[in-house]
């Protein structure tokens, strides 16, 4: 059909063949006004022009592309610009795709750990929450261990710029630490033990220098290890020798002299910062941001020469 200008009319069913649409969708559109006919028959059907079929190939492809009705219309009344639709949806779909990557990782951790549907709930509502969000679980700890007392303030900094950042893709491992984390500075055992490791620290003297003290940790890690190879418990008499090299390097170190007095002060030393879900605390915060493999764990080495000081003091 031809209108008075020479130019093609549809009628609303050549129009579907012509865009693939439903006669309901364009009808839809019609009456709503996206699409509105060009003209009508005698008998009241509608037709559209070339327009009209570009108006609508334009429609299908913003709504394809999840756009709603109300921008589409705003686009087409050329309130807004197609440029700028297709910038804010973008914006909008790089959020979506962020939230699903979020809950793949969350339902991938669940399927691993055989988690409940209360800790299932839980690892959702802790993975979902913002970055400065997790911040905060993790300042508000740090602010309530610290609270009013005046210990080491360089470990302190690096406690507070060592924040959990999860990425926008994380893996369910790194969902599984942010959850396990938060558990752990929300524990209010967690939460009492660091508070009074650090209060002790606030009334003992400075420890040496740090390259100093990297050596103490080395000597006592070389010697711990090669007794705990040879098979030597710490109760043992041949576990002796190794807590007097160890005791006397940490007394040179403090300038003090050893004997059973400072074998006293270190081993109370030593218990007051041996604590494994310290250490944990750090390995996580590893694993959620994605840190180059921490060197082997301190903790047995520790708990060893804890034991055989105990034993020989």
């Amino acid at each position: 059909m031809k209108d008075m200008d020479g130019d093609t009319l549809y009628t609303i069913g050549e129009l579907a063949r012509r865009t693939g649409l439903p006669v309901r969708t364009i009808r839809f559109y019609s009456d709503a006004g996206v699409v509105p006919p060009t003209d009508r028959t005698d008998t009241g059907y509608r037709l559209y022009d070339v327009t009209a079929v570009a108006r609508l190939d334009l429609v299908r492809t913003l709504r394809e592309l999840g756009v709603d009705l109300a921008t589409v219309q705003r686009v087409l009344a050329r309130e807004i610009t197609v440029p700028e639709v297709a910038a804010a949806h973008a914006e909008a779909l790089d959020v979506q795709i962020s939230t699903l990557r979020l809950r793949r990782a969350v339902m991938r951790a669940v399927a691993k750990r055989g988690s409940s549907p209360e800790e299932m709930e839980l690892m959702h509502k802790l993975a979902k929450l913002s970055d400065e969000e997790r911040r905060r679980i993790i300042t508000d700890f740090i602010d309530q261990a610290y609270a009013g007392l005046d210990a080491d303030p360089a470990f302190e900094a690096k406690l507070r710029s060592a924040m959990p950042e999860l990425p926008d893709d994380p893996s369910p491992e790194q969902v599984d630490a942010w959850v396990e984390l938060a558990e752990l500075v929300q524990d209010a055992g967690f939460k009492a033990r660091i508070r009074q490791m650090i209060e002790y620290q606030a009334a003992q003297p400075a420890q040496p220098e740090e390259a100093g003290y990297a050596e103490l940790i080395e000597i006592t890690r070389e010697r711990v290890e090669a007794a705990h190879t040879g098979g030597i418990a710490p109760e043992s008499a041949a576990a002796g020798p190794v807590v007097d090299a160890v005791a006397a390097a940490y007394a040179a170190a403090y300038g003090r002299t050893d004997g059973a007095e400072f074998r006293g002060w270190l081993l109370e030393r030593m218990e007051a910062g041996n604590d494994r879900r310290a250490e944990r605390y750090w390995q996580l915060l590893g694993t959620i941001n994605g840190w180059p493999a921490m060197p082997p764990t301190l903790t047995p080495v520790f708990e060893w020469f804890i034991a055989a000081l105990r034993a020989h003091s």
